[in-house]
């Protein structure tokens, strides 16, 4: 495998290897590297959706999304660009966070590509914990919010007062690494507990404003073929929506984490 980095903050391109046919040594290694980095991109694979399942049940036990799925393949979703103001993704997140059990870790593969933009960004939310100062890291080490899935209920048709909810540490210790990251995102977190909404709005913009500086970015550029995969635990991500009317055709599974400590 040939391993080149994405960015300082994190993230690495590993070429050179077909993932329909990973030796143990070989998927320990990237298990490795995934860990350290976070983000890995698999470029130039062939992938049918049962090989790109198959992939994903190699992390652990594939996660369904409750509004999403193909009705032939129930574990993956499609990602077709159907205009920017249908777009879902336009916001820093961490997938799925109003589950009890968020993914561990997201996987995309792409099918079809535009030219220019539609690049997905990753921001390095261990980076991000590291960098707060002692005061604000003394308040929100003993601090949960909660997380709802209404908002993307609504934007799915679905009714809006059913949508899962959960609580979780503001910041989560990864069961890993045990590496400790910050855990909120304007697009699923509401408040924190026993506070109330306004008072809970000031500082999780600050938090939303300081988790994605510039300095804990890296950024991809799609090509058809790529394989992408994430960890949920310690990044969050944003789809750039650039590319106008371009065709963008993407297939997304989860693999399903622990609750987050």
């Amino acid at each position: 495998m040939n391993v080149i980095p994405m960015s300082a903050p994190l993230g690495v391109e590993v070429h050179d290897v077909d993932l329909k046919a990973l030796s143990d040594n070989s998927w320990l290694a990237i298990q490795k590297l995934f860990l350290g980095h976070h983000v890995v991109v698999f470029p130039n694979q062939s992938l049918t959706p049962s090989e790109q399942l198959n992939f994903g049940l190699r992390w652990g036990n594939l996660l369904r999304h409750p509004y999403f799925g193909l009705p032939e393949y129930p574990d993956l979703i499609e990602l077709k660009n159907a205009g920017k103001s249908k777009d879902v993704n336009q916001h820093w997140h961490s997938d799925m966070t109003f589950q009890s059990k968020p993914p561990k870790l997201t996987m995309l593969y792409a099918l079809e590509t535009p030219d220019i933009g539609g690049d997905t960004a990753f921001a390095n939310q261990v980076l991000a914990y590291q960098e707060l100062s002692h005061g604000i890291k003394s308040v929100i080490d003993q601090l949960s919010a909660e997380h709802t899935g209404a908002g993307l209920a609504a934007l799915s048709g679905a009714d809006a007062r059913h949508a899962p909810t959960a609580t979780h540490p503001v910041v989560r210790t990864h069961d890993e690494t045990l590496d400790k990251a910050l855990f909120v995102c304007r697009a699923f977190t509401q408040k924190f507990t026993n506070w109330t909404r306004n008072e809970s709005l000031g500082l999780l913009e600050t938090l939303f404003d300081h988790s994605t500086r510039p300095e804990f970015q890296a950024r991809h550029r799609w090509h058809p073929g790529d394989l992408v995969m994430w960890d949920n635990r310690a990044v969050l991500h944003y789809a750039v929506h650039d590319h106008g009317d371009a065709p963008r055709l993407i297939h997304r599974l989860q693999v399903e984490g622990p609750i987050p400590v």
